[in-house]
């Protein structure tokens, strides 16, 4: 299956960040925007909504608490109680350093794993790369071109009159 894609290729950050938001209050849904450095606020003007990664973080580390003192409780209260240097079986400062450190663990490899199932980033994964020079020093606008629907003459003229240096179509297989 091919895709069609219209390229706006910016060489300021600024002009990009206006012709975002005419290109997208004229209507016109921006498949994606390419840039060779993160740019402050580009989320907000496109729209995309805040990321929910913070909330697994958190959900995945309150699991390596309660995993944790629940393990430091069973093993050295119930399973195999031994008095050591004079504490008592369930000596709740000792855990701190094990529970704060699954804690983390668990944290940690929750987001990155749940990172790599909601972007479906895998050892297979080919990238496609709209305009080679997004990673050196131009910044690109694709819009997906739909059959039948989308005027091109149009679009390209609202992308110049956005301050688009260069407006290229291109064709990707996936």
């Amino acid at each position: 299956m091919n895709k069609k894609f219209v390229l706006g290729i910016y060489d300021d950050e600024d002009v990009l960040l206006t012709a975002i938001e005419n290109v997208r209050a004229a209507g016109t849904k921006i498949y994606e925007v390419f840039t060779p450095y993160p740019i402050h606020g580009i989320d907000d003007v496109l729209g995309i909504k805040r990321s929910r990664l913070p909330i697994v973080a958190f959900m995945c580390g309150l699991f390596g608490t309660c995993f944790a003192l629940w393990m430091q409780i069973y093993m050295l209260g119930f399973d195999w109680p031994m008095i050591i240097g004079g504490k008592p079986h369930l000596a709740i400062p000792s855990f701190i350093p094990v529970t704060f450190e699954l804690t983390v663990l668990c944290a940690a490899f929750g987001m990155v794993i749940t990172f790599f199932i909601v972007t479906n980033l895998k050892p297979t994964l080919k990238v496609r790369m709209l305009d080679k020079r997004s990673t050196d020093d131009k910044f690109v606008m694709a819009i997906e071109v739909k059959e039948g629907t989308t005027d091109l003459a149009a679009l390209s003229k609202l992308l110049r009159s956005n301050g688009a240096i260069e407006v290229n179509e291109k064709e990707v297989v996936k």
